[in-house]
């Protein structure tokens, strides 16, 4: 099957593209590794567009859109480094699925929700739990939300809000919840694949705009094979990355038996494309790359985080293998 945006997906992807252009700058990127403040654009204006509502019901007041509508906007998101993430809003609307009133607290914005990874009473580095004040849990099988404290990761990317938590309270929201929280988390790993597209499109175009500027020996540097070669190699890895993103998100609402298998490779690769365009990004400017000034040393301190969240590129590899075989057995 061929996949494309529809109009109304290149119009959402055209707005947010705008939004997140006037409203975000990697510059607030840098600041926050020195403050504690949240993230551009915030929750608040995140919500007040309807972005965290993109999938949400529109009974809860959500605009009821699909997977792949979502994804589209993440990709601009991406590009700017903006918080909070929308893989939160995603994850936690599969969870909050049939519970009108967290839905719409989550779509206008009133309630920050963080999804945890691992133990409630000990949860691994989670996105955006340094700005929530409600935590969506799986304790053994059963799914519950509560209030938790909030120890902080070290702050690689200041963006992505990480820290741990142990819940201090918490409400059962659903029994033999294991198989929701599976597909939850293949919807977040197709959102964060998103962004890191956009990350990683917005780190090649910045990489060939130097290359055609900046000349040593009376050559501009983009007409050397060394960095012509790495420019086309990065630009093919974002290619293949936005054939699987969209493929995955389609799946998400299309073809559900397809989801675990795109989520996956879409994850996997993702880490690879968006740590491979920042490296190079980085060698493109030479000296200048390595510096706190060049804009460079943000995009690859999100690679370095988003390959770690949500599992790495090794546990998506063997989650592919795993289900290719089956269906290959089947």
């Amino acid at each position: 099957m061929n996949f494309d945006l529809d109009d109304t997906q290149r119009d959402f992807a055209a707005a947010a593209r705008d939004f997140f252009g006037d409203q975000v700058d990697p510059e607030q990127a840098r600041a926050l590794l020195d403050s504690p403040a949240e993230p551009a654009p915030g929750r608040k204006a995140l919500a007040e567009l309807g972005f965290y509502g993109i999938t949400v019901p529109e009974s809860a007041g959500g605009i009821e859109r699909s997977l792949l509508d979502l994804a589209v906007v993440a990709e601009q998101a991406g590009r700017v480094l903006a918080g909070p993430s929308l893989v939160t809003a995603a994850r936690a609307a599969v969870l909050l699925e049939g519970d009108g009133d967290r839905l719409a607290a989550l779509a206008d914005g009133s309630t920050a929700f963080a999804v945890l990874d691992g133990s409630p009473d000990a949860s691994a580095p989670s996105l955006d739990a340094l700005d929530a004040a409600e935590f969506l849990a799986l304790d053994g099988d059963t799914l519950v939300v509560g209030p938790g404290r909030v120890t902080a990761a070290e702050p690689i990317d200041a963006t992505r809000r990480l820290g741990s938590v142990r819940l201090t309270g918490r409400t059962e929201l659903r029994r033999d919840a294991r198989a929701l929280w599976e597909r939850a988390r293949q919807v977040a790993a197709v959102v964060l694949a998103a962004e890191d597209l956009g990350s990683a499109e917005r780190a090649l175009e910045i990489g060939v705009e130097y290359s055609r500027t900046r000349e040593t020996f009376g050559r501009a540097i983009g007409s050397y094979q060394a960095v012509k070669h790495r420019l086309v190699d990065t630009w093919v890895g974002v290619d293949q990355l936005r054939s699987l993103v969209w493929w995955a998100a389609w799946a998400a609402d299309n073809a559900p038996g397809e989801l675990p298998l795109a989520a996956s490779a879409a994850k996997a690769y993702s880490a690879r494309v968006l740590e491979e365009a920042a490296e190079t990004l980085v060698q493109v400017h030479g000296g200048i790359g390595f510096t706190w000034e060049h804009d460079a040393h943000l995009y690859w301190r999100r690679a370095k985080v988003d390959r770690l969240v949500l599992g790495d590129e090794a546990e998506h590899l063997d989650r592919v293998a795993t289900a290719a075989l089956a269906g290959a057995g089947g």
